[in-house]
């Protein structure tokens, strides 16, 4: 395999946690007194990180102001501490993908635009931790994806040059992290990407689990 190093997005790549943050949202919005949203509104309003989350909540005409954004994301980090992993699914394919993925014993990272205080609970609660040799979260590092930065930060830490990593996620914001750091990039159909389809234009390969991702990276 050409590949040396295997990098993932989290939310929406291998697991759905829009019932989690669904849950947070809730509680948040009941505590400012807003009116709900639905868990399908928060399926779309996911991909930007927490803030944007929050924002896209808090928005029906106008974006909220800076005070009320404030406390609304203050709320969602509070309540989404309490509900973080306990809702949240795997997607198929991704317990045996991980599992024969670490067997290549290539090293394998998470990066993800999620915050490193919500991150690594996560991980923990859905027991696949122990994958990953590197986690770079939402503020590991000064820019959030769609910038390179978070990615080559996995890949100093895995010691593997961009161009030998594979980056597997389900956006398009994954896709723009990838070219814009040199990685090849496979993205999965089932994640959230904003309520937009992914065309298997856009990226290297559209494949349908980490199992297809797999055979495709050994011919590769």
């Amino acid at each position: 395999m050409k590949f040396r190093s295997i990098t993932f997005d989290l939310d929406g790549t291998l697991l759905d946690t829009v019932a989690d943050l669904a849950e947070a949202c809730r509680l948040m919005l009941a505590e400012l007194e807003a009116p709900p949203r639905s868990e399908a509104e928060i399926r779309r309003f996911v991909g930007r990180g927490m803030v944007v989350l929050v924002e896209r909540c808090l928005t029906w005409t106008t974006p909220p102001d800076a005070a009320l954004l404030a406390r609304g994301i203050a709320a969602f980090q509070r309540h989404y501490a309490t509900v973080n992993g306990r809702l949240a699914q795997f997607f198929p394919g991704v317990r045996e993908g991980l599992a024969a993925w670490q067997a290549t014993g290539l090293p394998l990272a998470v990066v993800t635009n999620k915050p490193a205080a919500f991150t690594g609970p996560l991980l923990e609660r859905t027991g696949i931790a122990h994958y990953f040799s590197a986690v770079v979260s939402g503020d590991t590092t000064p820019h959030r994806k769609p910038h390179p930065a978070p990615l080559l930060h996995a890949c100093a830490a895995l010691g593997v040059d961009p161009a030998a990593n594979l980056h597997i996620g389900d956006s398009k914001h994954d896709i723009e992290t990838a070219r814009n750091a040199g990685c090849a990039v496979y993205c999965v159909p089932y994640g959230y990407n904003e309520g937009e389809p992914l065309r298997a234009a856009d990226c290297d390969a559209l494949v349908a689990d980490l199992g297809v991702a797999l055979r495709l990276a050994h011919s590769a």
